[in-house]
């Protein structure tokens, strides 16, 4: 059942597309066969590598171009993505996921989430995206908790990972393949979000603040496993950090990029683990010095006993500006599921330029609310143990870092957060994406009503308002 009918405007656009695809042979292949290894893992042979890129361009698939920002990432538009996977290829993905979190729509059991280190697994698809073919493109399900949920709640808008030359080995064709000059993009499936705004609102809320952070857009994303074009929703697309984001956003992209993920990453004391300490890149070099010179320093007795010793060994290894600058806007905007409650979500990157790491916001497709798990912090870390998450306990009790937190609060309700910036913004992205967020269909949607989108983006409106009272509240 959908929510309300398809505008009319979908509907052609699905023609056009779907009589376009039908057009390319190399999509789909009846050869395919499905084994299982002794381990479990689905694997899929089959004997399609006898095709041409004939829509191969440098500007659109070559590992020479520039990205494209203004292409894939324009902010006041709806872009449509196809994929196009076979039959049996989609199976195994399906039975993969099962493998790794149970029958799909079986609920969680009870259990709580299921705890894995393995990814889902990549197989090949086509991309279509303005009339172009993207070939043999590694395509997967990605996520957490929310692809878990997702999936156990028989969602099947489930967040999806692209790399463009995943397969490049097996189809010397598109050695290098590139979208737009783009090794690597997310598709975000807003989950828990029925605005399907916050994930590309807050991302731009860090970076107009000045902060580095993912390019997002919006797209509609249909998925043709070999029943035709079928409406998986909107969706976010995000700029993958180690990507361009490294690239584009520092002046040298060969340093040192963590994404940690466990108990190390509250970077308390004692909780050192290089295991958790994830590499995105070097991944071959054993050096760890710079989070572990920053775990040691943030909860050196020298902070209490020499406090302006212990700032200038602090700054020497943590761009602290940069830390206190995301902190104020994180706080502001409301943002629970990161650091300071979760461990994970998060980015550093040792830049070359300064040998210091900086801080890189990720996942924010929860935030602009108070949230859950004993909710967003409060704009003075009231409650905050500060032993657990010392990067910001410890540095919000130094009288120096504090008083520079307080003057980036205060700028990002003037700025990147005003009222009036961020109730402008909603209009207009609301307005972008309610015809195709009311078009979603039940089964791929978080929707449970036509009217549950605009309650959402009327309670962002509400949201900022009173964001902008808990600030005066906290700085007066």
């Amino acid at each position: 059942m959908k929510y309300i009918k398809n505008k009319l405007n979908l509907l052609v656009v699905a023609v056009v597309f779907s009589i376009t695809l039908v057009t390319f042979s190399s999509c789909n292949n009846d050869d395919d066969v499905v084994t299982t290894t002794e381990e479990g893992e689905v694997v899929v042979d089959t004997d399609d590598s006898d095709f041409e890129t004939t829509d191969w361009t440098a500007e659109t698939h070559s590992k020479d171009a520039d990205p494209n920002f203004d292409e894939v990432f324009e902010d006041n538009a709806v872009k449509r993505l196809d994929i196009v996977v076979t039959e049996a290829r989609w199976q195994s993905m399906l039975d993969d996921m099962t493998n790794l979190y149970g029958a799909f729509g079986a609920g969680g059991g009870g259990g709580g989430l299921t705890e894995t280190d393995e990814d889902p697994i990549f197989v090949p698809a086509e991309v279509f995206y303005n009339g172009k073919e993207w070939y043999r493109v590694g395509v997967r399900f990605k996520g957490n908790s929310s692809l878990q949920t997702s999936w156990q709640n028989g969602i099947l808008k489930l967040s999806l990972k692209l790399d463009f030359d995943e397969f490049e080995d097996d189809y010397p064709q598109i050695d290098n393949q590139r979208f737009y000059g783009f090794k690597k993009l997310s598709l975000k499936n807003n989950f828990d979000d029925k605005s399907m705004l916050r994930e590309k609102v807050a991302t731009d809320v860090f970076r107009n603040a000045g902060l580095v952070a993912s390019h997002t857009a919006f797209y509609t994303v249909y998925v043709d496993h070999g029943d035709g074009p079928q409406y998986f929703g909107v969706y976010t697309m995000v700029e993958e950090v180690d990507d361009t984001v490294l690239d584009t956003q520092f002046s040298d992209d060969d340093g040192n990029l963590y994404k940690p993920d466990g108990d190390a990453a509250s970077f308390a004391l004692g909780s050192y683990n290089e295991s958790e300490y994830v590499k995105k890149t070097n991944e071959d070099e054993g050096d760890f010095n710079d989070v572990a010179s920053l775990l040691a320093i943030v909860n050196d007795g020298s902070r209490t006993s020499d406090p302006e010793t212990w700032r200038t060994n602090l700054d020497a290894v943590l761009d602290t500006d940069v830390f206190l600058k995301y902190l104020a806007v994180n706080t502001v905007v409301q943002n629970w599921d990161t650091y300071g409650r979760m461990t994970h979500n998060y980015f550093l990157y040792n830049n070359p330029d300064t040998s210091k790491l900086t801080w890189i916001p990720w996942d924010n497709n929860e935030a602009l609310e108070l949230g859950k798990m004993g909710g967003s912090l409060p704009l003075d870390f009231s409650g905050l143990n500060s032993s657990e998450w010392p990067l910001i306990g410890y540095l919000y009790q130094d009288v120096v870092y504090k008083t520079q937190y307080d003057t980036y609060v205060q700028e990002v309700v003037d700025d990147a957060f005003s009222v009036s910036t961020m109730q402008s913004q909603y209009a207009t992205y609301a307005a972008l994406i309610e015809p195709y967020a009311t078009s979603e269909v039940a089964g791929y949607s978080f929707l449970e009503n036509s009217s549950d989108f605009q309650n959402a983006v009327n309670e962002l409106n509400t949201h900022v308002t009173s964001r902008a009272a808990a600030v005066s509240d906290y700085l007066n």
